[in-house]
C-alpha cells in the first residue's frame, strides 16, 4: 500500500451508524478533536487464518476503548456490544480477511476553546489491508533501535491508561528524532530515567529464564501484553518466570536485543508485530545468532496466538449470520 493517499482507498467505512463510501468519509476543519486532540482510538488486527479472518481480542480492544473514552469523560453513545458488531459487519460489506482496523472516537465541531460543552461525541471504524509497522523484512532480520531524547509522559501530567489521540505527537517526535539517525524504531524512557516502552509497543526483555517486562506506571496497559504475560505466565514456555519491574536502560550483561512478541529484548503491540530489535551498541555475531534462535519461542507463542484467534472466529461468524 506505499504511496497510495489513505483518501483514495476503497470500500465502506462506518461513521456513527452509518456506513458510508470511502470518499464521503469527511469531517469539517473545525472538528473539536482535530484542534485539541481529546479523542481515543484503538488500533484492531483481523488476521487471515483458515476458516477466513479471526479478529484478535475485540472484546478487549473496543472495553479498553470505552475504558479510555471514560477517562476522558467521554460517553460513547452506543454500547460495547454495538461497536463489536459494526466492526465485524464492517469487515464482512468490505470482503476482508486480513486487514486493520482503526475505531476512533472524537468530539465534533459544534464549538471550539478548551471546553467541549455542546460538542457531539462521534464514532467512526475503518478497515483496511495494511502491512506491518516496519516491514516484514524486520520480522526476520531484526530491526536498529535506539533511546530517544524524548521522554514518556509523567504519570500526573498525562494519564497514560487511555490511548489517547493527542499523546501520539509523543511518540511521532521520538520516532523522527531515531530515523533522523537512521534507525528504525525509538525507545523511550521515563521521566526517571527508566525503560518506559517503544514509540508504539510494550517492552519486554527476556534474561536467565525471567521475561521482564516494565510497570505501567508511564506506559499503555497493552493488549498483546496481557496476551504475552498469559503464555508465559500460565504456560511458562521454556520454563521462563514472568516479571513486571523497572527496567534500567542498560543492565550489566543485558543483550539489548528485543522482539515484538518475545525474544532477548522485544516490544509487544499491534501494529508492528514481532520485530527483532537491534541495538544502539554493536552485537557480535555470536550474540545476533543466539538471540535469532530463540525466535523460535515467538513462533511457538504465535501458534497459540493464532489458535486463540481461531476462537474469535467462531465468534464473528456467528454474528456474521445474524447479519445475513
Amino acid at each position: 500500500m506505499s504511496g497510495v493517499a489513505m483518501s483514495k482507498l476503497e470500500g465502506l467505512i462506518w461513521m456513527n451508524n452509518e456506513l458510508v463510501d470511502w470518499k464521503d468519509a469527511k469531517i469539517h476543519v473545525l472538528t473539536h478533536t482535530l484542534h485539541y486532540g481529546m479523542g481515543v482510538f484503538e488500533g484492531i488486527r483481523c488476521y487471515k487464518i483458515a476458516e477466513g479472518g479471526a479478529v484478535f481480542r475485540l472484546t478487549d480492544h473496543i472495553r479498553r476503548l470505552f475504558d479510555s473514552a471514560k477517562i476522558f469523560e467521554m460517553v460513547i453513545p452506543y454500547s460495547q456490544e454495538k461497536i463489536e458488531h459494526e466492526i465485524c459487519n464492517l469487515i464482512k460489506k468490505n470482503f476482508l480477511t486480513a486487514c486493520y482496523i482503526r475505531p476512533i472516537v472524537f468530539y465534533g465541531s459544534e464549538s471550539m476553546g478548551l471546553s467541549t460543552d455542546g460538542c457531539s461525541v462521534n464514532v467512526s471504524i475503518a478497515a483496511w489491508p495494511w502491512g506491518t509497522y516496519l516491514g516484514d523484512e524486520g520480522l526476520e532480520k531484526g530491526i536498529r533501535v535506539k533511546t530517544s531524547s524524548f521522554t514518556r509522559h509523567h504519570v500526573n501530567s498525562s494519564l497514560v491508561r487511555a490511548k489517547a489521540c493527542g499523546y501520539y505527537i509523543n511518540s511521532i517526535l521520538a520516532h523522527q528524532e531515531v530515523a533522523r539517525h537512521g534507525y528504525d524504531e525509538a525507545l523511550l524512557l521515563d521521566t526517571d530515567g527508566y525503560v518506559s516502552e517503544g514509540a508504539g509497543e510494550n517492552i519486554f526483555i527476556v534474561k536467565k529464564g525471567v521475561l521482564y517486562t516494565t510497570d505501567l506506571s508511564t506506559c499503555l496497559d497493552g493488549i498483546t501484553r496481557h496476551r504475552i504475560e498469559a503464555l508465559y505466565g500460565l504456560k511458562r514456555v521454556a520454563e521462563l518466570e514472568q516479571v513486571a519491574k523497572k527496567i534500567l536502560k542498560k543492565a550489566p550483561d543485558d543483550t539489548w536485543v528485543w522482539k515484538k512478541r518475545a525474544a532477548s529484548a522485544f516490544s509487544a503491540g499491534k501494529k508492528a508485530k514481532a520485530y527483532l530489535f537491534l541495538a544502539e551498541a554493536n552485537i557480535s555475531e555470536g550474540k545476533l545468532k543466539q538471540a535469532l534462535e530463540r525466535l523460535n519461542l515467538i513462533r511457538s507463542i504465535q501458534g497459540e496466538h493464532h489458535v486463540f484467534m481461531a476462537k474469535v472466529e467462531v465468534r464473528i461468524k456467528q454474528v456474521q449470520n445474524q447479519l445475513k
